[in-house]
């Protein structure tokens, strides 16, 4: 009995310190960091268990340590929860990231802004809006447009807005007597996780407004930032100001805090001008382009992961729309063959001449956020463009993450 007992410990001892620190293929692995160990290790003993690490600091650091890593992921990584993005970004994104959304007027920045906070926050992680572009009142509009209910969050605290736009108004006051009940409504139950900024083009204040919400929530290795135009914010300083300004949100928030930053720039023509010249600075840049290709006479949507540093980026470009209580629905591309086209061409046709409103659409198919090719279901989100047959031999994939529970598991790097 006393044997069994000693078996228990020393199991339980291995399951709290991260094991034996050796892999399948041979390679010793640190049982504290978990990194590989790439010359004599450091050994210790614990309750009749052998560990190994990499260094005296790993063993130092597992003497006085609860808990160690289980996993190496690097800086911890996380999943953005909005399906093209994490399909781009399989190991997700590294926490102390600045990523850049740069977009064209059309492609629904501010949608793909609020699913980034939406899924964040359902994850059960503080989220910070920073709105140049808005009042507080529309920002909440925004979500609720998409069917995502925020008040609670609000209410809580867990969602912040810093208001960077309101100082434009002479007349506050007029603007609210203006509001109907429902706007006033909305108002009143942000007004407590706003912050306003006096006067956005003092920097300093600004600075010091962002950081304490983010010291009030909390914000370490959790949490995101959402900036939602860039090219508004240089339009209120001078360039220099602005380039020193972002480095410094950068290294403060996303490099000291392990809190990502995820902020929109739009393209105006001038794509070297500020932000568009950053590109050596942020750690990912996400595009979104409006393209003509696929349906003649029509703009689709597409978004692709340019560059992410860090983990493994795939740059394709994704078909995609919006969509109220699913967020972002991708479109899957089906290219039709030559002969049945030609089949359909000499064919007799009984349309009228004009044409049918489905004309273009048969190249394309709609799924919702997280249903992967093949997946039955997800009728009531694509709208016109239909669902696609799944594809033969693919096998089905119930891992994506939604808007549910599942959504709330996300993240964890």
């Amino acid at each position: 009995m006393a044997s069994q007992s000693g078996s228990e410990a020393s199991t339980r001892a291995v399951a709290r310190h991260g094991g034996s620190g050796r892999q399948h293929d041979g390679r010793g692995r640190c049982d504290f960091c978990r990194l590989p160990i790439p010359g004599q290790p450091a050994t210790a003993e614990r309750d009749g268990q052998t560990y190994t690490y990499c260094c005296g600091a790993c063993r130092a650091a597992a003497r006085n340590a609860e808990t160690v890593s289980t996993q190496y992921h690097g800086f911890r990584r996380v999943s953005t929860g909005v399906d093209p993005l994490d399909e781009s970004l399989p190991q997700g994104i590294p926490r102390n990231s600045f990523v850049l959304l740069t977009d064209l007027a059309g492609t629904r920045t501010e949608a793909i802004q609020a699913e980034l906070v939406w899924r964040t926050l359902r994850r059960d992680e503080p989220a910070v809006f920073v709105s140049f572009l808005e009042p507080p009142i529309s920002v909440v509009q925004e979500f609720v447009t998409l069917d995502w209910n925020v008040l609670p969050y609000l209410e809580s605290g867990q969602l912040q807005i810093v208001d960077c736009f309101t100082y434009r108004l002479e007349n506050r006051e007029r603007m609210y007597e203006r509001f109907n009940d429902w706007n006033a409504f909305l108002s009143e139950t942000a007004a407590d996780a706003t912050t306003q900024v006096r006067d956005p083009t003092e920097l300093g204040e600004l600075h010091n407004r962002i950081d304490d919400v983010l010291e009030t929530r909390a914000m370490e290795d959790q949490g995101v930032v959402v900036i939602d135009s860039l090219t508004e914010f240089g339009s209120l300083v001078q360039p220099v100001q602005a380039y020193e300004f972002l480095k410094d949100v950068r290294a403060e928030v996303c490099k000291s805090r392990f809190v990502p930053i995820y902020a929109g720039a739009t393209v105006t023509g001038a794509d070297q001008q500020f932000p568009h010249d950053l590109n050596y600075v942020v750690d990912g840049i996400v595009e979104l382009n409006l393209g003509e290709d696929l349906v003649a006479g029509s703009l689709t949507k597409q978004i692709r992961v340019r560059k992410m540093n860090g983990v493994l980026a795939v740059p394709k470009w994704t078909l995609y729309e919006y969509t109220a209580g699913e967020g972002i629905v991708t479109i899957e591309r089906r290219e039709e063959p030559p002969d049945d086209s030609a089949g359909r061409r000499d064919a007799p046709s009984d349309r009228p001449s004009g044409g049918s409103a489905d004309t273009g659409r048969e190249s394309a198919g709609q799924r919702p956020s997280g249903q992967r090719p093949g997946e039955a279901g997800g009728g009531s989100a694509s709208g016109g463009l239909g669902q696609g047959p799944p594809v033969r031999g693919e096998a089905v994939d119930d891992s994506g993450t939604g808007d549910g529970g599942e959504s709330e598991s996300d993240g964890a790097g």
